[in-house]
């Protein structure tokens, strides 16, 4: 991720900020309740998919769906001052890790049985 795509995370999070501050709902937004929050739309998101083939999903309310969850997580980090691109660089890094292209490339396996 380059400059400008951090900005544009950054941008993204303040008009997040900004639209809940308007509303008054930060009083709402605790780590328990944003980490819930994310997992219900999460779950919107998956009904989505629900006794239906991938090809058969409204890409209008998965895009809705998604912007939900990425909403939600982009507040939770934004609450524990977790650095989105840091996190995401790090978890990557553990992943690269776990998951050697040698033993995992074209398989599903958890990485403790590869």
């Amino acid at each position: 991720m380059g400059d400008k795509h951090l900005n544009e995370i950054n941008e993204l999070i303040e008009r997040i900020r900004k639209f809940r501050d308007e509303r008054d709902w930060g009083q709402f937004h605790n780590s328990k309740d944003l980490s819930i929050g994310l997992s219900v739309e999460a779950a919107e998101l998956n009904e989505l998919f629900l006794w239906k083939d991938s090809k058969e999903v409204d890409k209008k309310r998965l895009s809705e769906e998604l912007a939900d969850v990425l909403i939600y997580a982009l507040m939770l980090a934004e609450k524990n001052n977790l650095d989105v691109r840091e996190i995401i660089l790090s978890k990557l890094e553990l992943n690269d890790k776990k998951y050697p292209v040698e033993k995992s490339r074209g398989k599903s396996n958890k990485y403790n049985e590869l």
